[in-house]
C-alpha cells in the first residue's frame, strides 16, 4: 500500500497538459503530463452546470493553468460563458482546501491531519467493523453530479460489488430524478431527446418551472438567437427573469401545474389539435389518457390553477397553432410531491401534438448539475451501470461478463433512495456512511433532521476539496479530493453530449483525484483485483463503451477523449458502425417515431392530481417556494463562495421576497429583517418587496443553509425526489414574536 500511495502523491506533483504519460507501478492513476511550450491551450468543458460550456484554459511554460476564455468554435456556448464559467478556476486556489487526509481525535474532537496510509487503514478498520456488527448491507454512500462519469462507474461498481454495499445514491436525486424516471416510463430508457439548436428553431418554447436567465444562462442566449420569432411562455407562480423576458407569463397557483397540463391537453383534443396519425402509429394508452381528460374542464382548471379561462385558450391556441413546439422543463417540475407525473404530463402533450423528433420541438428536461446526465446512466444507484437493470438476472450477467467478476457479485436488490438511507440511518440499518463531492447537511429537505440523525452513524466519512462545509464538520475522516480541472474524464450535458475535463492545474498537498482515492481503496479493502482493468478515467472510459454497446446510450463509436475533443463534443447515441465519416454535431431522438420500449411505442402515463401535503393555514398562512438566486451562485455555495468576483454578482445574505399587498399588512418595509418560520424550522433573512410573487406567496434562493430548515420533506411516490417547493411558513418582523 506504501508504494502505491508514493507513487500517486509523486506523480501528481508533474507539470500539465492534455497528452498523458503513465509511470510504471502506479496502476495508470499517476498520470504524469508531458511538457508543454509556453503560452499553451487546453479545452475542457466546465464543471458547473448541465450547459456543458467549452473552455480555453490557458497555461503557463509549465502547463499550470494561469486563465481561462470561452471556446468560440465549441456547438454548446458558442463563445460565451456565464459567471460561474469565468471564474471556474478560483476555486481550486482557495485558502480552505483540505490538503492531507483528516481524521477526528476521539480526546479532542477535533479534525487533525493524518498520512493517507492511517486514512486508508482507518476507513477499511472501521466500515468492516461496522459491517461485522450489523450486517453487510449497513453501510452506504451519497455521492453527487459533479465528479467525472468514470469515477462514478469506479465508485458505484467499488462499492457494491467490491465493498457489499446494497445502499447507494447520488445528490442527483435532488435535481433530476424525476425527469429519469419519467423518460424511462414513458420512452423505455432516460433519453432527453433534444438538441440545443431547438432553442432556435422553435415557433414557441413553453418552459415549466424553469427560470433559464438565472440557472442557465448560456442556454437562454440560444434562446435569444432564434430568428423565428417564437412565442416564449413561462408557466411559474414567481415572474422570475424569464418570465419578464417572455412573451406570455402564466402565474398559476403554485403546484397547480399537473391539472393545467391536463387541462391544456383536453382543449387540444376539443380543438381537434392533436396529430392522429403519430399518435396512432406510434404510441399507447390514448384512450384511456382521453377519456381520463374529460373531467378536466376550462371551469374546473381556471379554479384549480387561479388562471381566468381566457389565459387557458390562449394557451392551447399557441400550441394548436405553431408548427415547432418544444416544452422545456427543470427543478419547478422535478421537485414536487406529484412530480413524475407532471413530467409526463408534458411528455403527454408533446406526443399527442406530434411535437417531438423534429427540428424545434421535444418534451426537454434540462438538467441541473454537471454530470447528472452521467451519474443517472453509471452512478450505479437504481440502474445497473449503463441503463441495465439490478433485478434482471441477464443484465446482471451480461454486465459482470464485461467486467470480468462473478455475477453474483452484483446485487439483485433494488438500493434504497437517497431519502430512505437517511431513514435507514435514523432506524439504525444504516451505521456507517461515505459522502462524496455533495453536502448533505446543508442540501437535503429538513435539514435540521439530518445532524440529529448523523449521531447514530459509528463511523461517516466525506471525501471533498474542503474541509468547510456543513458535512465535513461532522465527518470523523476527511479524505482530500481533487476539483474540476485537476483531473480528467467525461461529463454528460443536458443534451447528451459527452465533453472532456482535462487536467490543467495541480491539486494541493496530498489531494487526489476521486478516481485514484477510489482505487486507494479498493487495494485497501482487498478487493483490487476486480479492478485491474480500470487503470485510468480514459481506460475506465473504454469500459464503459463496451457497457453502453446496443444500449440506447450506446457512445460505442467513440475513438477516445481526442476524438470527443476534435468533434466538439459527441452527443450519443454513437455506436460503431461502417461509415467513419463525422456525424452531425447536433442530433435530436425519435426522428423515425420509434421509442425504446418493448414494442417502439411511447406511453401515456397520468394519475389524478393530489393536494399538497402541506397547505397553508391560519398560524402558517404563506406558501414557501426555494431556487436559483443568481446566476453567480451554484447550489451551497462551497466553490462560488471561494470567488470575490461572483460573492460581488450575487446577495450576500439571506433575503425572502413577499408580495407589497403583504408587506404593507404586516408592517415590513423594504430591507427590513423578518423571521420565516416552519413547523420544522427558522430562518433570518431581509425582506424583498416586489411584485414578482404573488400574494400569500414568498421566494427564498437555496443557496444559504438556513431555507432547508424550512422545507417540508415530501416525496415524490415514483422518483423519490423531494419537493422543495412548497411548503407553509409564516413571516414577521425580525422583532415580533410567532404564536402559532
Amino acid at each position: 500500500m506504501i508504494p502505491l500511495v508514493e507513487n500517486l502523491l509523486h506523480a501528481r506533483t508533474g507539470p500539465m497538459t492534455s497528452e498523458l504519460v503513465r509511470r510504471p507501478g502506479d496502476f495508470g492513476l499517476g498520470q504524469v503530463p508531458a511538457r508543454l511550450a509556453p503560452a499553451s491551450t487546453a479545452r475542457s468543458v466546465c464543471g458547473f452546470c448541465s450547459t456543458g460550456c467549452s473552455l480555453h484554459i490557458h497555461l503557463d511554460k509549465n502547463g499550470q493553468a494561469i486563465n481561462l476564455s470561452a471556446d468560440p468554435a465549441y456547438p454548446v456556448n458558442l463563445g460565451m460563458a456565464c459567471p460561474k464559467g469565468w471564474e471556474a478556476l478560483t476555486p481550486l486556489a482557495a485558502s480552505d482546501r483540505v490538503t492531507t487526509p483528516l481524521l477526528r481525535n476521539p480526546a479532542t474532537g477535533k479534525l487533525e491531519p493524518v498520512s493517507w496510509e492511517v486514512a486508508l487503514s482507518t476507513f477499511v478498520s472501521r466500515f468492516k467493523a461496522t459491517q461485522s456488527a450489523h450486517g453487510p448491507h449497513s453501510l452506504a454512500f451519497l455521492s453527487t453530479g459533479q465528479i467525472v462519469m468514470e469515477e462514478m462507474a469506479l465508485l458505484g461498481a467499488l462499492a457494491k460489488f467490491g465493498m457489499g454495499m446494497l445502499h447507494v445514491d447520488s445528490n442527483t436525486r435532488q435535481c433530476m430524478a424525476t425527469s429519469h424516471v419519467a423518460y424511462k416510463q414513458s420512452f423505455g430508457f432516460d433519453a432527453p431527446p433534444f438538441t440545443y439548436a431547438d432553442f432556435e428553431e422553435s415557433d414557441a418554447l413553453i418552459f415549466i418551472g424553469a427560470n433559464p436567465c438565472i440557472a442557465h444562462p448560456i442556454m437562454w442566449q440560444r434562446v435569444m438567437a432564434n430568428k423565428r420569432s417564437p412565442e416564449i411562455v413561462v408557466i411559474d407562480p414567481r415572474r422570475t427573469e424569464t418570465a419578464v423576458a417572455a412573451t406570455f407569463h402564466v402565474p398559476l397557483r403554485p403546484k397547480s401545474d399537473l391539472t393545467l397540463l391536463y387541462g391544456l391537453a383536453h382543449l387540444l383534443i376539443q380543438r381537434g389539435a392533436v396529430k392522429r396519425e403519430f399518435i396512432h402509429a406510434h404510441t399507447n394508452g390514448y384512450p384511456e389518457f382521453t377519456a381520463f381528460l374529460a373531467a378536466f374542464t376550462p371551469d374546473r382548471v381556471a379554479r384549480e390553477t387561479g388562471l381566468p379561462e381566457e389565459t387557458l385558450h390562449r394557451l392551447a391556441e399557441i400550441i394548436a397553432t405553431k408548427e415547432r413546439v418544444s416544452f422545456w422543463w427543470t427543478m419547478g417540475v422535478n421537485q414536487g410531491h406529484e412530480a413524475t407525473r407532471t413530467a409526463q404530463a408534458i411528455i403527454n402533450l408533446a406526443l399527442m401534438t406530434g411535437n417531438i423528433g423534429r427540428p424545434g420541438t421535444g418534451a426537454n428536461s434540462i438538467t441541473g448539475q454537471c454530470n447528472a446526465m452521467g451519474s443517472r446512466l453509471f452512478g450505479n444507484a437504481t440502474s445497473l451501470l449503463g441503463g441495465y437493470d439490478f433485478a434482471s438476472e441477464t443484465d446482471r450477467t451480461h454486465v459482470a461478463n464485461i467486467l470480468g467478476i462473478a455475477p453474483a457479485a452484483i446485487p439483485s436488490e433494488k438500493s434504497w433512495a437517497y431519502d430512505e438511507i437517511i431513514d435507514g440511518i435514523d432506524t439504525g440499518a444504516i451505521k456507517g456512511l461515505w459522502v462524496i463531492a455533495t453536502n448533505t447537511a446543508h442540501s437535503w429537505i429538513n435539514q435540521k433532521r439530518f445532524p440529529e440523525i448523523r449521531q447514530k452513524l459509528d463511523f461517516l466519512v466525506v471525501q471533498d476539496m474542503y474541509a468547510t462545509t456543513e458535512t465535513a464538520q461532522m465527518a470523523d475522516l476527511v479524505l482530500p479530493a481533487a476539483g474540476w480541472g485537476e483531473k480528467e474524464g467525461i461529463l454528460i450535458n443536458s443534451e447528451r453530449r459527452l465533453g472532456v475535463v482535462r487536467k490543467v492545474s495541480r491539486a494541493p498537498g496530498e489531494a487526489l483525484s476521486d478516481f485514484a482515492i477510489f482505487k486507494l481503496v479498493a487495494e485497501a479493502w482487498g478487493c483490487g483485483a476486480m479492478f485491474r482493468e480500470w487503470t485510468s478515467p480514459e481506460a475506465a472510459f473504454r469500459i464503459l463503451q463496451k457497457l453502453s454497446r446496443e444500449q440506447p446510450c450506446d457512445f460505442s463509436g467513440i475513438q477516445g477523449y481526442d476524438h470527443i475533443q476534435q468533434q466538439g463534443g459527441i452527443q450519443w447515441p454513437y455506436p460503431q458502425t461502417a461509415d467513419s465519416s463525422p456525424q452531425e454535431s447536433q442530433r435530436r431522438l425519435f426522428a423515425d417515431g420509434a421509442f425504446f420500449t418493448s414494442d417502439k411505442r411511447a406511453r401515456f402515463l397520468f394519475d389524478e392530481p393530489r393536494p399538497m401535503p402541506e397547505l397553508p393555514d391560519a398560524d402558517w398562512p404563506f406558501l414557501l417556494n426555494t431556487g436559483r438566486g443568481s446566476s453567480a451562485q451554484w447550489h451551497t455555495g462551497s466553490r462560488t463562495n471561494k470567488s470575490d468576483v461572483l460573492r460581488k454578482l450575487a446577495p450576500a445574505s439571506l433575503y425572502v421576497e413577499i408580495n407589497p399587498t403583504d408587506a404593507a399588512r404586516l408592517g415590513i418595509a423594504p430591507n427590513d429583517r423578518v423571521t420565516v418560520r416552519s413547523r420544522r424550522g427558522e430562518a433570518d433573512a431581509f425582506a424583498v418587496v416586489t411584485p414578482t410573487v404573488q400574494p400569500g406567496q414568498l421566494f427564498m434562493p437555496m443557496h444559504f443553509d438556513a431555507v432547508n430548515r424550512l422545507t417540508f420533506p415530501a416525496f415524490d411516490p415514483h422518483s423519490r425526489q423531494p419537493s422543495y417547493k412548497a411548503c407553509a411558513v409564516s413571516v414577521s418582523p425580525l422583532s415580533s414574536r410567532h404564536n402559532g
